[in-house]
């Protein structure tokens, strides 16, 4: 009996809107691993928002089987809602980019505060009001600089589709449908945005094209975002605002201010969804005695220095080399060429930590480097993993020969075939028994050539698990960005990949995969390296997930033990030397001969059928080891560490051995591994358990990352001087995005006397907002 499929996370919140809210929804274009619009279309100007069905809104409906139909065919189809009439609702989207977030606020100075009402985060840093349908609202744009209305005729996607910045489309925490009440339009509110020219700030402008106080920024950043979308650069943006300013703002801002909005437009690519609130500077409130702000809580935990001595010797001088030429932190290459290493080696050889036990350990490692964009995170890999093409090139090559010798055999093998097949029948005709001939046809048939395959990059498991069938040894998946890597294993539907995964972690266990027209495969040796870089921020927001539990909190990311995240280089060198020929060299020769390991010529062991060829410890080295693992145990068992950092050490247990082993071979090259080896692997322990507190310190300490973060917006200028914790949320900042983050690190600034919390009494509710300390918010902004 087959298992019904799980539903797509689209598919049951698309079922949720039309089953408990009575919205009539359709599907519409998503986006693929790539970025790209499953339209295909270049440049798609409305990418992950246009409807895949032909009818596009008229095609919306509540009919579950109807809605099942679809999100059979595109699982991962964002989920669009009609508005207007058919749902009940209006929308009032908000477009910061364009100055919708000040056009707004202006609305409000004049018509009073907004009623609370269901309010949705777009993925592109906008957002969604939604008001009870009122007779006569359709679609209308740009009443209001960076606010439309959709109404009759219209729809917005929800949540959770996925917005082409990568963002979730969400519901804001404390005005979730279904929770609280759509509210009536606001009359004043509705006409200022659905009636032409009614309300004074059309546009963002008044009589005889002027623009008045209180429209001055909202209608500058506006101009700014259409123009830099169209490409223009800082100086035409400053340029084209000053005339804007000096000829339609009664009265004209400060030149520094107008500089400052075409500098913050100006910071984002015209391709990318941006938003930046940019506000008329108010005075600093004369009725707050201040403290000075107090420093915030130290950065990101500190992480030991690499030392060249942990590697390999014959590593030394090619990594050394690396870093020098490159200028970047010498972890990089290391990590990779380690990485590599391990790759190479493989199934080849394992070693058994203890004395007499069968507990075996494949070489098999996980890792990546982290750093901020610019840090040269891709060359330093590719460098790290050269080695590796000398041993592609004569695989190729090897392949290449022999299917040349392969296809010249078929030919002999096709003729000798038809021959056979003729004799066959022969003896048949004549009452004999051909048996013993027809097996010895099926005997002689040579087999294709398999190419030895080292890495690959983009690949499904399925594909992967017929690699691995070839490639017994294992490969390496090389990943020049792991964030795509680790996002797709997140998907819904994914979870048999996420297990094949961490099974191929150990290197020495099996997986089967049962596939409708793949038929089984299985996969005698399961055994995957990784390797990628990645930035800090999915970094940290990664974690974040997995500290909270769910998917994320699987023991995945524990298995990358030799990922790195160290300090940015302090200064800048420009090298400009040839790459040190002997040191590449030595390490090409290296890994050509750990290619072709002869277990027997370096004493390694057989003890069983199925078991790897292996070594052991030499005695002082198993001494070291015994010490060093019963110091480990005792640490964890204590249970004083954090769930995940515990997950994460007692992966050392396999992790120095595997160390100590590559070292030994690249060193020594067989027998015992030996003292020197595994003291070298110790000290890469302790290196790494160093950077494991700063990898994991955004999941540990949400609010001081957030704070630290919130308070470099606020330095920059990036948020206004009086503003509330939603306003944050709506920012899309990473690890600010939720409602509890956003708030943890709001308070712990205001602790910290960055910040001062006011009350004001506003139709229907108090309004809770925050004031920048004014030695920040207004310094050296006149």
């Amino acid at each position: 009996m087959t298992e019904p499929k799980s539903q797509s996370k689209n598919l049951s919140a698309a079922l949720a809107y039309a089953k408990k809210l009575e919205r009539p929804v359709f599907p519409c274009h998503s986006f693929s691993d790539d970025g790209n619009c499953t339209c295909r279309a270049i440049d798609c100007g409305a990418a992950g928002k246009h409807p895949r069905t032909a009818n596009g809104v008229k095609d919306a409906t509540t009919d579950p089987k109807k809605i099942e139909s679809w999100w059979s065919q595109w699982p991962d189809a964002n989920i669009g809602i009609a508005t207007g009439t058919v749902s009940g609702f209006d929308v009032v989207d908000i477009d910061p980019r364009h100055g919708g977030d000040y056009s707004l606020q202006d609305a409000k100075s004049e018509h009073g505060e907004l009623p609370e009402t269901v309010e949705a985060l777009t993925g592109g840093g906008g957002r969604h009001l939604l008001f009870k349908h009122a007779a006569g609202v359709r679609n209308t744009a740009g009443r209001l600089a960076g606010i439309d209305v959709r109404g009759d005729g219209g729809y917005i996607v929800v949540a959770p589709s996925r917005h082409q910045s990568g963002q979730l489309y969400s519901w804001e925490d404390s005005s979730r449908p279904g929770e609280i009440a759509i509210a009536d339009w606001p009359t004043e509110l509705r006409e200022s945005l659905t009636v032409a020219h009614k309300h004074p700030m059309a546009a963002g402008t008044v009589d005889n094209g002027k623009i008045p106080e209180g429209s001055r920024n909202s209608s500058l950043a506006s101009l700014a975002g259409s123009m830099r979308k169209r490409g223009m650069s800082e100086n035409a943006l400053s340029a084209a605002l000053l005339t804007e300013n000096t000829m339609r703002c009664t009265p004209p801002l400060p030149e520094a201010e107008v500089r400052r909005i075409a500098s913050s437009i100006a910071r984002y690519t015209h391709e990318q969804a941006f938003h930046v609130e940019v506000t008329d500077a108010p005075s600093p409130p004369a009725d707050i005695d201040w403290n000075a702000p107090q420093p915030l809580p130290n950065d990101l935990p500190p992480v030991d220095a690499f030392d060249v001595n942990m590697l390999p010797m014959a590593f030394h001088a090619a990594i050394g080399d690396i870093a020098h030429r490159l200028q970047c932190p010498i972890d990089y290459p290391a990590v990779a060429m380690m990485i590599a290493l391990a790759t190479v080696v493989g199934r080849q050889l394992s070693i058994r930590p203890k004395r007499a036990d069968d507990w075996e350990v494949a070489p098999n490692l996980w890792g990546g480097i982290v750093g901020r964009p610019g840090l040269l995170k891709t060359p330093a890999l590719q460098e790290a993993l050269r080695p590796l093409m000398p041993l592609e090139e004569r695989s190729k090559e090897d392949y290449r020969s022999a299917m040349q010798e392969y296809e010249a055999t078929q030919v002999v093998e096709e003729a000798q075939y038809r021959v056979t097949k003729s004799e066959i029948q022969k003896i048949i005709k004549k009452g004999g028994d051909a048996t013993k001939l027809a097996h010895s046809l099926q005997a002689g048939a040579s087999k294709a050539p398999r190419q030895r395959r080292y890495r690959t990059n983009d690949i499904t498991v399925e594909k992967l698990g017929e690699l691995l069938n070839e490639n017994p040894r294992g490969l390496l998946l090389f990943r020049d960005e792991l964030t795509g890597f680790l996002r797709t294993l997140d998907k819904d539907g994914n979870e048999t990949d996420r297990s094949f995964y961490l099974e191929a972690w150990n290197g020495t266990g099996s997986f089967v995969f049962d596939r409708i027209g793949r038929g089984t495969i299985e996969v005698e040796a399961a055994c995957i390296s990784i390797l990628g870089g990645i930035q800090p921020g999915p970094l940290s927001a990664y974690m974040a997930r997995a500290a909270r539990g769910g998917t994320d909190d699987d023991g995945l990311v524990q298995r990358f033990q030799l990922i790195v995240w160290p300090d940015a280089p302090s200064k800048w060198l420009d090298i400009d030397t040839s790459p040190d020929p002997a040191a590449r060299q030595e390490v090409f020769e290296v890994f050509q001969r750990l290619d072709a390991i002869d277990p027997t010529a370096i004493g390694a062991e057989v003890a069983e059928s199925g078991s790897l060829p292996f070594l052991r410890f030499s005695t002082p080295a198993q001494e070291i080891f015994t010490e060093w693992r019963s110091t480990l145990e005792a640490r964890l068992i204590k249970g004083d560490l954090h769930p995940m950092m515990e997950a994460h050490f007692s992966k050392y247990r396999s992790l120095i051995p595997s160390l100590a082993l590559l070292i030994h071979m690249v060193d020594v090259g067989s027998g015992p591994v030996s003292r020197e080896a595994l003291l070298r692997a110790c000290a890469w322990g302790k290196y790494l358990e160093s950077h494991a507190h700063r990898l994991y310190a955004p999941a540990f300490e949400p609010a001081a990352v957030g704070a630290r973060t919130l308070a470099q917006h606020i330095e920059r200028g990036d948020i206004g001087a009086d503003f509330t914790v939603r306003d944050v949320q709506r920012k899309g900042w990473t690890g600010l995005r939720e409602h509890e983050a956003a708030l943890a690190a709001v308070e712990l600034l205001e602790d910290l006397d960055w910040l001062r919390r006011r009350h004001t009494n506003t139709p229907g509710r108090k309004r809770t907002h925050f004031l920048v300390n004014p030695a920040l918010a207004w310094e050296g902004r006149n």
